[in-house]
């Protein structure tokens, strides 16, 4: 079951201009660390009052999953994420509902305790949606 919004995802490659972007609106970095199964590194920025975060994604070489997207110059909107509470239920689920899955299995996000797997819902919208499970205590809030 999805739980809830747990942040948008932001392809960049000026991490630092994007970070300094969002520091002006507010944000805080909160987090950060390496998606190395996907060839990112991520930084999470939240608002002051908490909520969900705006992960910025930026490629650690050429191989990354975000770099053909940055090369055609896409910068902005990557994808949605939102947290479940069983990722390979989810996965089945959304498969049998005609989403094309991104990943087969779960994979390791960029935060501690954090599995991920993206899906790619073609219509209405396009939209590359990652699935969120934590396996900690400490969940961001």
């Amino acid at each position: 079951m999805i739980i809830g919004l747990d942040h948008v995802g932001v392809a960049t490659g000026d991490p630092a201009g994007a970070g300094s972007l969002l520091a002006l609106l507010g944000l805080s970095m909160e987090d950060r660390g390496e998606a190395a199964d996907y060839g990112v590194d991520c930084e999470f920025w939240t608002p002051a009052e908490g909520g969900p975060a705006v992960e910025l994604v930026s490629p650690r070489d050429e191989q990354a999953a975000v770099s053909g997207r940055l090369a055609r110059k896409e910068q902005g909107l990557y994808h949605v994420a939102f947290e479940v509470d069983h990722l390979e239920g989810e996965l089945d689920r959304l498969r049998r509902e005609g989403f094309v899955l991104v990943d087969e299995e779960p994979r390791a996000g960029a935060r501690d305790g954090m599995r991920v797997a993206f899906v790619y819902a073609r219509r209405p919208a396009a939209l590359l949606i990652e699935l969120v499970e934590y396996r900690r205590s400490d969940v961001p809030s």
